[in-house]
């Protein structure tokens, strides 16, 4: 077990409680009936009286023993302090003898946490004397956040099994559990290989680039790339000019903003989604060595200040890794407010939120200030549910055709606004809960070597 594991084990003061076992209460209920029988028939009596006399004893001297004797064990966890969600977690637990003397069978328990799933409890637990036994076992991480390990529980049986006895070791384990890190690492396939994952090769356009060096003509550069003064100091062997071009790397040193909605217009699915666009979209970001701020509201109102560096991506998950949404009321347009306040330069800023066609009133008053200083994509979700509904056949009910009626309506509406904020300068885009990831990273990348920034 290393270092980091023994800090997260805190062991310490033992609980425990007995209570009848299986065999107590089968042997009660034939001593029961015994004496029913024993009050019709005398014979029956006699038998009935003499094992009194043995079983009472018996009984008693079985929970001396186990209450005396039981309890002899000592157990260490050792599990990752950092987990990814949906990712199996391995758990090992060292269970130590302390004394030589075993109760009648053992079941072990391990007390992890709710956010957590396993189906191999309860464990029975066959130890010789002296013997330190090593269990495993997989623990499924289902929902980010932090967690903690109660303890873990013996159930003892006593040697003729009348009495159990239940005992908490408080071995304490803490940890957290992060968005799925297979997903992060995507991010460097993503940037070296932009033909994944529906990310798009963009051509490099516009003023927001950076001159880095000059490079001979090669077949598809734009005419506009060409150095002129260059090109006329260079010539080929037989006379003719030797076409130079401007080589050119992205500007960096830019600022991204994401402010997510954590209220009612984003459920569990849609907000995960958007959470892990989010950080993978960060890692892309900060690797073009821009510098990232995010902020929430709704739920849980959240502002992370803009860094730069790889160091930031850390320091990005522990902050938002706990972060989920919430059936409260959420207003996008203030966040937008107040995250303009901190906003000290020009920056990118991406709202991921799910809008609707009473947004586009609250919007226009903040408009021009986002305008002037600072460029605005609008992310929102496709209402799928409404898609279908527009889309129904032929020969429908009357109550179908309203409900068909009023969905076509709905996305109509939705779609002229985004149509109007288009013409105001704002970005829009609409996607999946299943694309955002790749979409989002490809209106980033076309940004980024537009200029717009």
């Amino acid at each position: 077990m290393n270092k980091t594991d023994k800090k997260n084990e805190e062991r310490e003061n033992s609980r425990a409680s007995f209570m009848p076992g299986r065999t107590f209460f089968i042997t009660s209920l034939c001593y029961l009936v015994l004496g029913c029988f024993s009050f019709f028939y005398s014979s029956v009596y006699l038998f009935w009286f003499f094992a009194s006399l043995i079983l009472i004893p018996v009984v008693i001297i079985d929970l001396a023993l186990m209450l005396l004797f039981a309890d002899r064990f000592r157990v260490e966890r050792e599990i990752p302090s950092s987990l990814s969600q949906n990712t199996p977690a391995h758990v090992k637990l060292f269970i130590h003898r302390t004394r030589f003397f075993l109760p009648g069978a053992v079941r072990l328990y391990d007390l992890y946490p709710s956010s957590m799933s396993a189906s191999v409890f309860p464990v029975k637990l066959k130890m010789k004397t002296k013997e330190t036994q090593l269990f495993e076992y997989t623990l499924m991480p289902d929902e980010r956040g932090p967690w903690y390990f109660t303890g873990t529980e013996f159930l003892l049986s006593s040697f003729l099994h009348f009495w159990r006895l239940r005992v908490t070791h408080d071995n304490i384990s803490r940890g957290r559990t992060y968005p799925n890190f297979k997903q992060m690492a995507r991010g460097v396939d993503l940037k070296g290989n932009p033909e994944n994952a529906d990310v798009k090769n963009i051509r490099k356009r516009g003023q927001g680039l950076e001159f880095e060096s000059l490079r001979d003509y090669q077949e598809g550069d734009s005419i506009r790339s060409i150095d002129w003064r260059a090109t006329s100091r260079n010539r080929t062997l037989d006379g003719r000019l030797k076409l130079i071009v401007r080589n050119y790397e992205e500007e960096q040193d830019q600022q991204i903003l994401f402010i997510i909605d954590s209220g009612y217009r984003l459920p569990d699915e849609q907000f995960d989604s958007a959470l892990e666009a989010m950080h993978l979209l960060s890692y892309v970001a900060l690797k073009h060595g821009d510098s990232v701020a995010a902020a929430s509201f709704g739920a849980r109102d959240l502002w992370i200040p803009p860094r730069k560096g790889m160091k930031a991506y850390t320091g990005l998950m522990n902050e938002l890794y706990d972060l989920h949404s919430a059936p409260v009321p959420s207003s996008p347009f203030s966040a937008i407010e107040k995250a303009l306040t901190h906003l000290n330069r020009r920056s990118f800023i991406i709202l991921i939120s799910n809008f609707r066609e009473e947004d586009g009133e609250s919007l226009s008053w903040i408009l021009p200030r986002i305008n002037k200083k600072h460029l605005l994509l609008m992310v929102s979700f496709r209402e799928d549910d409404a898609e279908k509904l527009s889309l129904r056949g032929k020969n429908k009910t009357d109550e179908e055709v309203l409900e068909t009626a009023a969905a076509y309506s709905y996305l109509a509406n939705r779609r002229r606004l985004y149509r109007k904020w288009e013409h105001s300068g704002l970005l829009i885009l609409e996607t999946s809960p299943s694309h955002i990831s790749s979409a989002l990273i490809n209106k980033y990348l076309s940004v980024k070597k537009s200029g717009k920034l």
